[in-house]
Parts: structure tokens; sequence; C-alpha cells
């Protein structure tokens, strides 16, 4: 399964053979089929599960121990932007990227990626809440974060540099401290 995240993560769903996943795992082609008997679809369903509930530990890394709101989303959108630079603008979010492909076409793995963002708007709301905003203020900023995020990997990959990153940084900062000032 990591290795067909990784290049769903890079190369989107659409983009990323059977042969290719095999090749990159270093298994025989039969046991995929062992593995995920419906083929590429059950196994691009279990990666968007898997790893996108494994991202929802990022709330846990940057957010959960800062020392306030603000530095929490500052060192989160900063990670994103060491990403983006340390792997040459090659990895984003393999969430999104598999979203925006299957939207219309697939149905199971779009709900796979509804289900992961859901989750994440869960997660970040509860984490939200810890710094004192009501749970619809939560919601918001878990919302806004996830959209500036998202959107800013889009472009970010796309323009080879991390400009769209940092403004989305500060956008939802920016979100934050309103919010913060409203329900503190």
């Amino acid at each position: 399964m990591a290795a067909g995240a990784e290049l769903f993560r890079r190369n989107g769903y659409a983009g990323t053979g059977l042969k290719q996943i095999v090749a990159e795992a270093n298994a025989p082609f039969g046991s995929l089929y062992h593995f995920f008997p419906g083929g590429k679809e059950q196994l691009g369903e279990e990666v968007i599960r898997t790893s996108g509930l494994a991202y929802i530990q990022l709330f846990d890394l940057f957010i959960a121990p800062a020392e306030d709101l603000v530095s929490g989303i500052e060192a989160f959108f900063a990670a994103g932007i060491a990403t983006l630079e340390a792997t040459g603008y090659v990895e984003g979010c393999p969430i999104a990227t598999v979203a925006l492909e299957v939207a219309a076409t697939n149905e199971p793995l779009r709900q796979a990626t509804a289900d992961v963002f859901t989750a994440w708007i869960e997660a970040g709301t509860e984490k939200f809440t810890k710094f004192g905003l009501g749970r619809e203020a939560a919601r918001t900023l878990t919302i806004t974060a996830v959209n500036n995020l998202e959107g800013a990997f889009v472009l970010c990959r796309s323009l080879r540099d991390t400009e769209a990153m940092a403004v989305a940084g500060a956008a939802t900062v920016d979100v934050a401290r309103r919010l913060l000032a409203e329900h503190g």
C-alpha cells in the first residue's frame, strides 16, 4: 500500500499503473490481486483511507503541542513549504490529487476521499476547540485550513514556487486570529 500511496501522490490515480505499483513495491504481480481482489480500485480506496487518516496525525504533530493556535498553524504551513522544497514540488496531498481526478467518474473512490476530508474536518474541529474556539468557529477554521492547504499544494506544484503556501498560511492565521478575537 505504501508504494501505491507514493505513486498516487506523485502521479495521481489515473497516472499510476498496476505494474508501476507492483514494481515499486518489489512484489510479484499476483500478490496485488491476492491482497486486493478488486484490483486497482480496491487498492486505491484502501490507500486513500489509510494514508488519509494518517494525515490526521499532522494535527497532533503541529497543532496540539503548539503554545498557541497561531504558532501551530504557522508551523503546519511551514512544514508544507519544507515538504514541497525537499521533494522538488513532487509531493503534495494524495487525497486531493485523487479527489480531483475521480469526483465525477468513480463513486467508491469519491466516497473514500469524502470520508477522509470529513475525518480531517472532525479532527481539526476537535483540536481547535482546545484553544478556546467554539465548535462552529473551530469547524470554520478547519475548513479554511484544509481549503487553503489543498489549494496551495495545487498552485505550488504547478508553479514550482512556495509563495502560494506562504500566502495560504498567512490567510489561515488571519482567520484564526479573527475567530479567536470573536470567541476568545
